[in-house]
């Protein structure tokens, strides 16, 4: 197998995990005209722990019959919001809970330099548009009118009500730091008699778009078992076969044996997790229709159509309380940044392995990993994110030089003797057995390996997709700036004409494919048709990596470059030793 084979090969993988979004992309689903209701804007609150208190906020924007009942009240709603130096909650009075939590140091777009300060741009949210809040419960008879007395104790928010069961619902909210708060969920027989309390789910929220750029594809839920964690994305809710082949849809996921260590719900760069005091029963995920974050953030939008979110709960059985006796169930949930160190230094000091949030797993995992260490300490030694990639590209490259360079030699050693192979296989055209046999023979006597040239390149396989995997979510590559692309997270768009982007990385990168191919030469064997098609290729990986990062662009680019002064060196070096060969047989 040659270079160009696993090249195609590379393609053709690329292809296949890249083919859903692009799917979606080209043949969205039917968009559902909705009217949404008018909801005021938020009211700033201060620096460090303010409080805010409105009772004229209406209830947020709709959605369609596949969301989940949202409480319904005549009365208004009352939003308390509190902040510190990372969030800023907005607790509600509809529900019980937490409406929405904003990122302080994260907006919600990436704007260009210069961009006008007058454009408004809110911070990144989490359950943005949400139909129900953090740790409402729902159930049989538990939502009732929805209305909960909101109060502000110190640094803890308390929601209490009673039910017309005799049923109180009480929930404490418990403000800290590093991205991080105390919930807690106490339901208290207030009667003199046994009080059945029916199956309910604990809502952790809502997994929307933090911005209207973010990948779709890298939004979803997680939960941990405690031995390995299961990611829940639109994928699996598509049901397409083969990842293309359309089935029939899934709306709703239940999963779990009491052994909910914690779920997750996230978007690209962001995630909002609660772990149980104890394992939850189960988990559910839900396929909702929600209103889509507009480009400058998430403002109170009146868009006309709907998109995707994803509602998680976990699963409580029936009990039964005894009189006067309550239950309680309290939870720590993170809400801040897919950040790898952070989420590690969390999940170790709990031992609950919350990092696997950011799905790095396996061998390709394990190699995020290290490039994503490898550049954020780079960073910290002064390079810009760009250089790091750069830098990390080069030393890949220089790694893996050895391998490739055994690789060039035994594709030159194998198309100079190509004669003699066509021949063997000439001569035994009409005896496969034999002309198998005869070819073996011939790779001995010659000690030649047939996967020289193709092994090399599967070994770097994990090593390339572990650069995938890293820079399609790292936080840290958000709003970091390269030559003329502003946020190596997106793509490098420079201008917009007619309703298409110009992408100039992608297009450079597709010259020093054009350039690579034109370096190597035809590979052994190859027909003119399979030449010809070789020569599309660069256009073919435009195509692919048009509206990729430019961060994994700026690394392909750079390898391709590499690979270039790669050959060259291999051919002047080639060159100098056959040369020496003809002057030390001369003499």
């Amino acid at each position: 197998m040659d270079r160009k084979s696993i090249i195609i090969i590379i393609v053709a993988v690329a292809l296949y995990f890249a083919l859903s979004p692009v799917i979606d992309h080209f043949f969205p689903s039917k968009q559902m005209a909705v009217t949404a209701p008018p909801v005021p804007a938020k009211v700033a609150s201060a620096p460090e722990t303010s409080t805010n208190l409105s009772s004229n906020a209406p209830p947020a924007g709709p959605a369609d019959a596949a969301v989940a009942a949202r409480p319904e009240s005549s009365a208004p709603e009352q939003i308390l919001t509190i902040s510190n130096a990372d969030l800023i909650w907005h607790f509600t009075s509809r529900g019980g809970g937490l409406k929405e939590v904003e990122l302080i140091h994260y907006p919600a777009v990436i704007r260009k330099p210069g961009t006008p300060k007058s454009e408004t741009n809110l911070p990144a949210s989490l359950n943005h548009n949400a139909p129900l809040p953090v740790m409402a419960v729902m159930g049989e008879k538990l939502q009732g009118d929805g209305d909960f007395t909101m109060s502000r104790q110190g640094d803890a928010v308390h929601f209490e009500r009673t039910l017309a069961s005799g049923l109180r619902v009480v929930k404490e909210f418990q403000v800290s730091s590093n991205y991080l708060f105390k919930a807690s969920v106490q339901l208290e027989n207030t009667t003199a008699q046994p009080l059945r309390v029916p199956d309910r789910d604990v809502i952790i929220g809502t997994a929307t778009a933090a911005g209207a750029l973010d990948d779709p594809s890298a939004m979803g839920a997680f939960w941990y078992n405690g031995l390995k964690s299961r990611k829940i994305l639109d994928s699996w809710f598509a049901n397409r076969t083969l990842g293309c082949i359309p089935g029939t849809p899934r709306w709703h996921d239940e999963e779990g044996a009491s052994n909910v260590v914690w779920a997750a719900i996230h978007n690209q760069f962001f995630a909002l997790a609660a772990i149980p005091s104890n394992a939850a029963p189960e988990v559910i995920i839900d396929k909702i229709r929600v209103l889509p974050p507009p480009l400058n953030g998430p403002t109170n939008s009146t868009s006309s159509y709907l998109t995707n979110g994803y509602q998680t709960a976990l699963v409580y059985p029936m009990t039964v309380l005894a009189p006067h006796k309550s239950l309680e169930t309290s939870f720590l949930v993170y809400a801040g940044p897919k950040e790898y160190k952070r989420l590690a230094e969390i999940g170790q000091a709990m031992g609950n392995n919350l990092d696997l949030i950011m799905d790095f797993t396996g061998m390709m995992g394990f190699f995020s990993k290290l490039l994503l260490w490898s550049m954020n300490e780079l960073n910290e030694l002064g390079l810009g994110y760009g250089l790091a990639i750069i830098a990390i590209t080069v030393i890949i490259k220089v790694v893996f030089w050895p391998l490739t360079n055994a690789s060039t030699k035994s594709q030159k050693r194998m198309q100079a003797l190509q004669p003699q192979l066509k021949a063997i296989a000439d001569k035994y055209k009409d005896d496969s057995g034999k002309r198998n046999e005869k070819t073996m023979e011939f790779y001995k006597q010659n000690k030649l390996n047939p996967m020289g040239g193709c092994v090399p390149m599967l070994i770097q396989l994990p090593v390339m997709y572990g650069f995938y995997y890293m820079m399609r979510g790292a936080i840290e590559l958000r709003g970091a700036h390269f030559l003329w692309a502003f946020d190596l997270s997106q793509p490098d768009t420079v201008a917009v004409i007619a309703g298409f982007p110009i992408n100039p990385m992608p297009l450079i990168m597709g010259a020093t494919q054009l350039w690579q191919s034109h370096t190597m030469p035809p590979s052994p064997g190859m027909d003119p048709g399979q030449q010809k098609m070789m020569r599309w290729l660069p256009v073919m990986m435009i195509a692919i990596f048009y509206k990729m990062s430019a961060g994994l662009v700026l690394y392909w680019t750079v390898s391709n470059v590499l690979s270039i002064l790669q050959m060259k060196v291999t051919r002047t070096a080639s060159k100098a030793a056959s040369i020496n060969n003809i002057y030390n047989s001369l003499g």
